[in-house]
């Protein structure tokens, strides 16, 4: 063995086994409060030697686990005296971990289940209560009929829509409220099969490459390309190793985007030389694509709230090789006066409660609280409040959210009609024909505006297009 993988492989802690790095995962998420796209990253990061099947299956027990925690819950206190919220931390998601196993992962034996339950506990040093997981663990396996899980095809009720889709109550209710029960199945459905979407989305810089040229290279790389034709230069790639191993990605020809967020500078309607400002920027994404349309002219003003947040702007910009984006650490809340009517296009996509993303990120719908959903409307209205003065007169505001939430999307558009004198516009001329089919999508469009719901094509997200025509009144600035 050569030095540097004995390095590697040496330690206790390059030993754990995968479904204790899950157990970790699962822990930091569900009980510290830590994001799980981040801790993912950072744990991959640690454990380096991990091959690519063993990060395949970690990942998918984690962000699994995870995601389906409603649903696991609604199961174990079916079976347990001890409800899954008095139980001791580590026991119950060890116990969500094997019944996750379980109930949706195939091929996975049923004994390694329990038994790799059993060595958990009683490493982590609850032996006495090993007794109590294995006998949990058996009793589903004896009477699976208890481990049904409602239809929520037929479901009305809050408690059965939560149980079936894996959502908390009170944002059934949310939705319920906001939509009624039949978008509100649709939104539940579309979030839990975008979470089981084992495709990545990215977008070609057309700047750099040919969308078909680009296809051809990840092809010639052994990875599996489908084009996406709601969005410009979007494709769906899968197959791959580590997205870093990938020489179209290393040399900036494409970026990792959502199809929602790629739609929010392709609705910009970005013209040669313009002055843009992207506001709320990392990671960058909308910043490199806003660069990318300008094709090498004008120049894109990129900010956001800290200088860790501004490195992830600059370390995607630099791989990108993009030279007309200036990163700058500001926090969108600060008014600057010296920015007052110096941008042709500003581009807002506000921090939001991320009802749009649960898909990606499953553990917001555990850390969002009812009260947040109105303060951050507010955390809104005073962001854009300073944005609409740095528009020039005549130009555009790009306003986006990644939430389904009315209250922080028709609700501000609404505001910034009629409080901040801004006019909508028609944005269906930028968008294709497979996009304005869907729904009620070509009369909202005409109006200025997208909802987009969670679906395997789309997340969740808001998007809305101002033109201002007036100067905007000072306000005290």
């Amino acid at each position: 063995m050569a030095a540097n993988e004995k390095k590697q492989t040496s330690g206790t802690e390059n030993r754990k086994p995968d479904r204790e790095i899950a157990l970790d995962i699962i822990m930091g998420v569900m009980e510290q409060g830590e994001f799980s796209h981040i801790l993912l990253r950072k744990t991959f990061e640690h454990h380096k030697y991990l091959e690519k099947n063993r990060r395949k299956f970690i990942t998918r027990l984690a962000e699994g686990t995870i995601e389906k925690t409603v649903t696991l819950d609604y199961i174990l206190n079916r079976y347990s005296k001890i409800r899954v919220d008095k139980m001791k931390p580590l026991i119950r998601n060890i116990l969500r971990m094997s019944l996750y196993q379980l109930k949706f992962l195939s091929g996975v034996p049923e004994s390694a289940v329990c038994n790799e339950a059993v060595k958990l506990t009683r490493k982590r040093g609850f032996q006495n209560l090993s007794g109590f997981v294995n006998g949990i663990l058996r009793n589903i396996l004896r009477a699976p009929e208890l481990a049904v899980i409602p239809d929520g095809a037929s479901e009305t009720s809050v408690s059965g829509l939560s149980a079936a889709y894996s959502m908390p109550e009170w944002l059934v209710k949310h939705f319920l409220d906001s939509y009624g029960i039949e978008l509100t199945r649709n939104i539940l459905k579309g979030t839990q099969e975008a979470a089981e979407d084992t495709w990545t989305t990215v977008r070609v810089n057309t700047s750099k490459i040919g969308l078909e040229q680009a296809e051809e290279m990840l092809w010639q790389e052994g990875v599996e390309v489908q084009r996406i034709l709601l969005a410009q230069g979007a494709l769906r790639i899968r197959g791959y190793d580590m997205l870093a191993s990938l020489s179209v990605f290393r040399q900036g020809m494409i970026q990792v985007q959502n199809v929602s967020s790629i739609l929010a500078a392709q609705t910009a309607g970005v013209r040669p030389g313009s002055v843009c400002m992207d506001i709320c920027a990392a990671p960058g994404g909308k910043t490199l694509h806003l660069a990318d349309l300008l094709q090498g002219t004008g120049s894109v003003i990129s900010r956001d709230i800290s200088e860790k947040k501004c490195s992830l702007i600059r370390e995607n910009m630099e791989r990108a090789g993009f030279r007309n984006i200036k990163v700058q650490v500001w926090n969108a809340l600060d008014f600057d006066e010296s920015a007052v009517e110096s941008a042709d296009l500003v581009m807002a996509d506000i921090p939001c409660s991320g009802l749009g993303v649960l898909a990606a990120k499953p553990d917001i719908k555990y850390r969002l609280r009812p009260e947040q959903l109105q303060e951050l409307a507010e955390l809104s209205q005073n962001i854009l409040n300073h944005a609409v003065k740095y528009i020039k007169n005549g130009g555009i505001l790009l306003f986006s959210t990644c939430t389904v939430n009315p209250g922080e999307n028709t609700r501000i558009r609404q505001w910034l009609i009629e409080e901040q004198g801004l006019v909508p516009e028609d944005i269906r001329p930028v968008l294709s024909e497979e996009l304005l089919s869907m729904g009620n999508n070509r009369m909202t469009a005409a109006d200025g505006y997208l909802q987009l719901f969670p679906s395997k094509e789309t997340d969740g997200f808001f998007i809305s297009r101002f033109r201002k025509t007036k100067k905007v009144q000072d306000n005290g600035y």
